[in-house]
This record gives C-alpha cells, sequence and structure tokens, in this order.
C-alpha cells in the first residue's frame, strides 16, 4: 500500500510540475491532459509490443479501488473544502434557485439521459435495459464544481452567477448519489418501490444528511469556540470530516450532504466568530491545501484510468451521443428553466450559456460508474461516463472562461 501511495504521489507531483511549469492551465485540466497524453503515450508502447510500462501502469491502477478511495475517502474532504468558503448569505439569497436546480434539475436530467440513451444505444446496437440507462443519468447529472470555480473567479463571473454553480454542484452531488443508490437498489432487488417508498427513501437519505450536518456542524462550530489553539482547532475540523461522513455512511444517510452543510456552518459561523486570525489563517491553509493535493491526484487518476477503459468503434460512436445527451439535458433540466426565468432568479443575461455549458462532470460520476458490479452494462457505463467526463473537463472546462467573457455582458442587463 505504501508503495502505491507514492507511485501516486510522486506521479501527480510531476504532472503538476510539468502543467505549471511548461503547459499552464488551470491544475486540474491541465494536470488530466497531461496524465491523457501519457496513458495514450503507454497505449502506443504497448501496441509497439513494449509492454513493460504499459502493464506497470495496468497493476497500479487495478491495485487502487478508485470508487473506494473517492467515494469513501476523499470526497468528504472535498465537499467539505469546497462549502467551508461558500458565502451562506450569499447562498441564502439564492437558496430557491440553487434548490431547484440541485433537485429539480438533478431528476429531470437524470430521466432525460436516461430515456433517451434507452432510445439511441439500440441503434447502434448496444441495448442497455432503461434501469442502466437510468442508472447512467443518475451518476452523469451531479456537476463537479472544483474544476469550474478558478476559472469562474479568473473570468470574473458575476457574483450571482458564482454563487448559484457553486450551491448547485454543491447540493446536486448528494442528491445525485441518493439517486444512484435508489436505482441500483433496483437492480440489486429486481422490483421497483412505490413512489411512496421511493419518497421515503430520498427523505431518509437527503432529509437525514441535510439534519446531520446540520448537529455535526453545530458541536464542530461549539468546540472549536471553546478553545483557542489553531492546533487542535485544525485536527478538529478533520475529525468531524472523516469522522462525520463514516458515521453518516453507518446511518445510512447522505454523507456528502452532511458534510457540504457541516462545511457551511463551520466556514460561516465558525470562521467569523469561533476562531481567532491565526486559527483562521491555519485553517484556511490546511484546506486549501489538502483540497489541492486531493484534486490534483483525482484528477491524475482520472487520466490515467484511460488505460483500462475498454474501446471499440461503435463505443466511440455511443460515447458522442452520450456527451451530447448529457449536454441536451444540461440545457433543458438547467440551461431553459433559467433562460425562461432569468429576471425571476436574478441572474444576468446569458447566465443559461454559461449554467449549461459550464455543467461540469468530475470523479463522483467515474467513482459511481466503477461500484456499479462487474457486468458486460458496467462496461458500457464505465466507457461512457469516461468519454463525458473527460470531454467535460477538457473542453467545456478548457473553453468556459472564454465563453463567459463572450457572453455574460460587463455592464448588467
Amino acid at each position: 500500500m505504501l508503495e502505491i501511495v507514492a507511485v501516486i504521489l510522486v506521479l501527480t507531483a510531476l504532472l503538476a510540475y510539468l502543467n505549471h511549469r511548461f503547459v499552464g492551465l488551470p491544475a486540474t485540466i491541465g494536470i488530466m491532459a497531461i496524465a491523457l497524453l501519457l496513458s495514450a503515450a503507454l497505449m502506443g508502447l504497448n501496441a509497439l509490443g513494449i509492454h513493460g510500462m504499459h502493464d506497470a501502469a495496468v497493476t497500479l491502477l487495478r491495485s487502487v479501488d478508485f470508487s473506494r478511495v473517492l467515494m469513501q475517502g476523499m470526497l468528504s474532504i472535498l465537499l467539505f473544502a469546497g462549502a467551508l468558503h461558500v458565502d451562506l448569505s450569499r447562498l441564502r439569497a439564492f437558496r430557491m434557485q440553487i434548490g431547484m436546480l440541485a433537485v429539480f434539475g438533478t431528476v429531470i436530467s437524470t430521466v432525460v439521459v436516461g430515456a433517451l440513451l434507452w432510445l439511441v444505444l439500440p441503434l447502434l446496437g448496444l441495448p442497455l435495459s432503461l434501469t442502466y440507462c437510468m442508472l447512467f443519468g443518475a451518476l452523469i447529472s451531479p456537476t463537479d464544481p472544483i474544476a469550474v470555480m478558478g476559472i469562474l473567479k479568473s473570468a470574473k463571473a458575476p457574483e450571482s452567477l458564482e454563487v448559484v454553480i457553486a450551491g448547485e454542484s454543491l447540493f446536486n452531488d448528494g442528491v445525485g448519489v441518493v439517486l444512484f443508490a435508489l436505482i441500483a437498489g433496483i437492480l440489486v432487488s429486481g422490483s421497483t418501490p412505490s413512489a411512496g417508498q421511493a419518497g421515503m427513501l430520498l427523505l431518509r437519505e437527503a432529509g437525514g444528511g441535510i439534519a446531520f450536518g446540520l448537529v455535526l456542524g453545530y458541536i464542530t462550530y461549539r468546540m472549536l469556540a471553546s478553545i483557542d489553539s489553531y492546533q487542535e482547532e485544525v485536527l478538529l475540523t478533520l475529525a468531524a470530516v472523516i469522522g462525520g461522513y463514516a458515521l453518516a455512511s453507518r446511518l445510512h444517510i447522505s454523507g456528502p450532504l452532511a458534510m457540504v452543510v457541516a462545511g457551511l456552518i463551520v466556514g460561516n459561523h465558525g470562521r467569523a466568530s469561533a476562531m481567532s486570525d491565526t486559527t483562521r489563517q491555519h485553517v484556511d491553509s490546511f484546506w486549501e491545501l489538502l483540497d489541492a493535493i486531493l484534486n490534483a491526484v483525482l484528477f491524475m487518476l482520472i487520466g490515467l484510468e484511460m488505460i483500462v477503459v475498454g474501446m471499440s468503434p461503435m463505443l466511440g460512436v455511443a460515447a458522442v451521443a452520450a456527451i451530447a445527451i448529457t449536454l441536451l439535458a444540461r440545457y433543458l433540466s438547467v440551461g431553459m428553466p433559467v433562460a425562461l426565468a432569468r429576471r425571476v432568479a436574478g441572474l444576468p443575461h446569458g447566465s443559461w450559456q454559461v449554467l449549461t455549458w459550464g455543467g461540469l462532470r468530475g470523479g463522483i460520476s467515474v467513482a459511481l460508474a466503477l461500484s456499479v458490479p462487474a457486468s458486460p452494462e458496467r462496461e458500457i457505463l464505465v466507457t461512457l461516463t469516461y468519454a463525458v467526463v473527460v470531454f467535460s473537463i477538457l473542453v467545456q472546462g478548457g473553453s468556459i472562461g472564454t465563453l463567459i467573457r463572450r457572453w455574460i455582458p460587463t455592464t448588467p442587463a
């Protein structure tokens, strides 16, 4: 295990150095792009009969349970760190918009993606059951706030739009995971739950996660307020995240939503009234550094996963179709409602374009796809998920800054 961690950290550090020194892309995009090039080079060498490095990379990737590492390790830290610096007062001002997009937008996207994929795949000779198609819809609908937020800030996106994108992304991760668990349960049991049963599951998972996050955040806040020692306070926040996420999983409630809510409480009330300036500086630095390191590792692993993702000409066509379907679903579930109610939503002109194109997919989607039990259907889901995520990060993420400057007026609409 130590050797695996060492290899992953060394690779991540080297790719981060190459990106910063020679490429200059945003860290997550640059690291993933270089990892993809490395994967392509190893695959090329393997095709030429030079198998050593390719086989070593395959062994490394198969020794890492990507789904477990992300869903039971990284995710809690990444979501808490992302919520820690979101201004709760600004989030509260757009709570209706964020809630509608995170909940109803994710549900609508899941249904649209699943239904269209179910109709299109048989035309390509790759039929999937409706349940598997809906499973893909659930895992691909949550957006990833990590890659896009830095770009939004550098592009000087309007504050209102930045808050809505950050809030939607933080909360729809939890909603998407709950939907995925619900549909995966249907696959395992072979029976479809009633509307009441599904509603109760959603209420228990999502409502329980939010309630648990409130309690966890408040307890952590009170403990932080009772002492003034940055070493112990940093340790308290880390313990709250790791321990809280493990307990939420044990209670069968949404750990992602719990971490978001706890992060908002600690990041706002805790940082404002429970920490000295010295403690606040150390807590911020610790979580920002941890967030950056884990994101670099995550996107390096995503880039290297290309080596073990199966691909065929027909799957390539299906991947292009999945990308188009995902973008269409994003427009129908988020872009179009915002376009129709832009002034009511309080967002600037051009917001629907940015929200549609800026809905980046990331590691959560890949981890959920890899968590599906081994089967021919799983291989199709993994390949389609990987294609959508790579396109999302490289193409959408690489161009969103330019598009913001083109679509969003410099003066209020």
